[in-house]
C-alpha cells in the first residue's frame, strides 16, 4: 500500500507511505486521489468526479476550474516527491540482513524475583519460567564489559535495571552505576568515548527518597509501573497477599514525576490494559487527572484462554477508545492541560528512516536480555526459552545463527507488513508476541497490528490538527 486515506475528527487525511508525507486536503482531492488509486486515466478520472463523488453525490464536482485547480495540486505533490512515490528499500533487503551490528543496548534482569503478584506478568512474577535470583555484581560488571566491547565505534549505550522488581537488589543497581561511570572515565583516556544511558522500571513498592534522589543523579530515564484507576490497577496489580498496591505507590510516583520534571529528567508512567478494563481512555485521563503528564498504557498480550486477554470482539472497541483519547488530547492541550502519550508520539519531519524502520527494536542484535547468571537472550520476554539462549558473558554471542535469524526480521520478511500503510511506524510489531501466538519470529499477531494501525493513524490526526492550529 503506497497512499493510505483516512478521515478523523473532521479532517481528511491522506499518507504517503513511503515518503512518509502527510496530506490534508479538501473532499475534492481526496476523492481524487482515492480514484487515482484505480485508474491513470485522466479523463475516467475526471469523468468519476463530476459524476460519481463522494458516495454518489453526483455532479458535487461538476465545475471544471474546481477539479483542474484539485488535479494540479495534486501534479504538484508527486512532482515534489510527496505523494505516489516510489518504495526505495525493497530491493536492498537482502544486503540490509547481511549488516554488521553491534550491541548497543542490554536489559539487566537485575532481579528475578517480585514483591506484587501482577495477573498478567508474562515473568510468572520474577521467576521467568525459571527459579528466583538477584544478580550479583560480579555477572553485571561483565555484562557492562561485554557491553563496551560489543559497541564498535557506538558512543551512547543503553542499560535497563529490570525484573521482577529491581529495587528488590538495589546495592547491586547502585554498584553498578558506580562502575559504569568508571568504565565511561577509561573510555575517555583511550579516545574511544563510551556515555551509559541507565533506566529503572520499577512498580513503586520500594520507593524512598534516597532511591528518587540517586535515581535523579544517575538515570536517563525512569518507568513508573501503574494501571491507571485504583479499581483498575488494584485488580491486575495485587500483593501476594491479594491487597492492592495503589494507594502505597500513586504518592510516591506522583513525588518522583514532579521532582524528574523540575530537574528536567525523563520519566514516564506505563500501565496495560486488559479485557477487564476496555475503556482504558478513562485510566489514560486518569492518570493525567492525578498530574502524570508522560504516560504509556498499552495492551496486554496474553494467552487466549486467560480471562484478561483481549478478544477479536473487542477491538472496535478498543480502536473507539483510541479515539476518544485523541480528541480529548486536542481539548486539554489548548486548555493547557496538554500531556504524552506514548503511542501518539511520531515524528512526521523527516520521512520513515530506513534503518530504524526495518531493523525496528533490534532485539537479538543490537539489543539483549541478560538474567542474573549472566545468560543472553534477545530480548526479555524470550528470556527462559532455551530455544533462543545465545551465549553468556563468559563467553559472549555463541549462536550467531539466532542473530541472524533476527537479522532478518524486518517488514519486508513479513509479507502481512509489505502491504500495510503503517509498516514504517511499527517496524513490523514484536518478534516476540510474533512467536509467542504464531510459532516464527517473523509472522505478525493479527490483534496487535490492528490496534497499532489506529493508534498511528491517531498519531497522525493529532500532528495534522495541531499544524491546523498553527
Amino acid at each position: 500500500m503506497q497512499i493510505h486515506q483516512y478521515k478523523s475528527n473532521g479532517l481528511s487525511i491522506v499518507l504517503d507511505v513511503p515518503s512518509g508525507s502527510v496530506h490534508v486536503v479538501d473532499d475534492i482531492v481526496y476523492d481524487a486521489i482515492s480514484i487515482m488509486q484505480e485508474t491513470k486515466d485522466k479523463a475516467e478520472i475526471r469523468r468519476r468526479l463530476e459524476n460519481e463523488y463522494p458516495s454518489g453525490k453526483i455532479g458535487l464536482y461538476g465545475e471544471p476550474d474546481e477539479i483542474d485547480e484539485a488535479l494540479s495540486e495534486i501534479e504538484e505533490l508527486k512532482n515534489n516527491g510527496m505523494l505516489f512515490t516510489e518504495e526505495p528499500y525493497a530491493p536492498a533487503i537482502e544486503e540490509f540482513a547481511e549488516r554488521p551490528t553491534v550491541v548497543k543496548a542490554l536489559c539487566l534482569h537485575i532481579a528475578h524475583d517480585c514483591n506484587l503478584a501482577c495477573r498478567y506478568c508474562f515473568a510468572e512474577e520474577g521467576e521467568y519460567h525459571g527459579r528466583r535470583a538477584l544478580m550479583s555484581f560480579e555477572v553485571g560488571k561483565k555484562a557492562l564489559d561485554f557491553l563496551i566491547e560489543s559497541s564498535g565505534s557506538r558512543q551512547n549505550l543503553e542499560v535497563d535495571f529490570f525484573g521482577g522488581e529491581p529495587l528488590m537488589n538495589w546495592e547491586v543497581v547502585k554498584q553498578l552505576v558506580a562502575y559504569g561511570r568508571g568504565l565511561e572515565a577509561e573510555s575517555l583516556k583511550n579516545g574511544r568515548p563510551k556515555k551509559f544511558r541507565f533506566t529503572i522500571t520499577t512498580n513503586g513498592v520500594l520507593l524512598n527518597d534516597e532511591i528518587m534522589e540517586f535515581c535523579n543523579r544517575e538515570m536517563d530515564n525512569v518507568v513508573l509501573s501503574v494501571d491507571g484507576r485504583k479499581e483498575v490497577h488494584d485488580r491486575m496489580r495485587p500483593f501476594r497477599n491479594g491487597s492492592g498496591s495503589y494507594d502505597l505507590i500513586i504518592p510516591k510516583f506522583l513525588k518522583f514525576a514532579e521532582m524528574r520534571r523540575n530537574l528536567g529528567k525523563k520519566y514516564y508512567v506505563r500501565g496495560t490494559y486488559t479485557h477487564w478494563n476496555l475503556d482504558f481512555s478513562k485510566d489514560v485521563l486518569n492518570l493525567a487527572d492525578l498530574g502524570f503528564d508522560q504516560i504509556s498504557v498499552e495492551p496486554v498480550v496474553a494467552p487466549k484462554e486467560a480471562d484478561y486477554a483481549l478478544k477479536e470482539e473487542d477491538v472496535p472497541y478498543l480502536m473507539e477508545q483510541y479515539d476518544i483519547l485523541a480528541k480529548e488530547m486536542i481539548r486539554r492541550k489548548k486548555e493547557g492541560k496538554g500531556f504524552n502519550f506514548f503511542h501518539f508520539m511520531i515524528d512526521l519531519t523527516g520521512g520513515p528512516c530506513v534503518y530504524k524502520r526495518l531493523s525496528g527494536c533490534g532485539s537479538g542484535t543490537e539489543y539483549l536480555a541478560v538474567t542474573p547468571w549472566g545468560d543472553f537472550y534477545p530480548c526479555h520476554q524470550f528470556v527462559g526459552n532455551e530455544k533462543f539462549l545465545l551465549g553468556n558473558v563468559d563467553a559472549g554471542v555463541l549462536r550467531t545463527d539466532i542473530v541472524k535469524e533476527f537479522k532478518h526480521v524486518n517488514v519486508y520478511a513479513k509479507k502481512e507488513c509489505r502491504s500495510c500503510f503503517a509498516r514504517f511506524y511499527c517496524s513490523g510489531g514484536c518478534a516476540a508476541n510474533s512467536y509467542n501466538f504464531t510459532g516464527g519470529i517473523c509472522d505478525v499477531y493479527d490483534i496487535g497490528c490492528r490496534l497499532e494501525r489506529k493508534r498511528v493513524e491517531c498519531a497522525i490526526m493529532l500532528k495534522a490538527a495541531e499544524a491546523e492550529e498553527d
